[in-house]
């Protein structure tokens, strides 16, 4: 649990804004919420599989090469080409 100590002359406002971002970094509210409720393994080897899919597709898609757009660079829509 992380812990903050108070500055002189601190307000208390600043004191709970900076404890709030303490407990985000430390992913508090996020093991909180993962062990509120029993999640079975196959559910959870599941919820895995599908973000690795993700971030390959994800990885792929920026490692293929961009399309062409012709000689301008730019594609003329609504425009009659003469």
């Amino acid at each position: 649990m992380p812990s903050v100590v108070s500055k002189k002359s601190e307000n208390v406002d600043s004191l709970l804004r900076r404890f709030k971002r303490a407990c985000e970094k430390a992913s508090v509210l996020q093991e909180l919420k993962k062990r509120a409720r029993h999640v079975k393994k196959a559910k959870i080897r599941a919820q895995e599989k599908a973000a690795a899919v993700k971030r390959r597709i994800k990885q792929e898609a920026k490692a293929a090469p961009m399309p062409s757009r012709g000689i301008r660079g730019k594609v003329a829509r609504g425009k009659k080409q003469k």
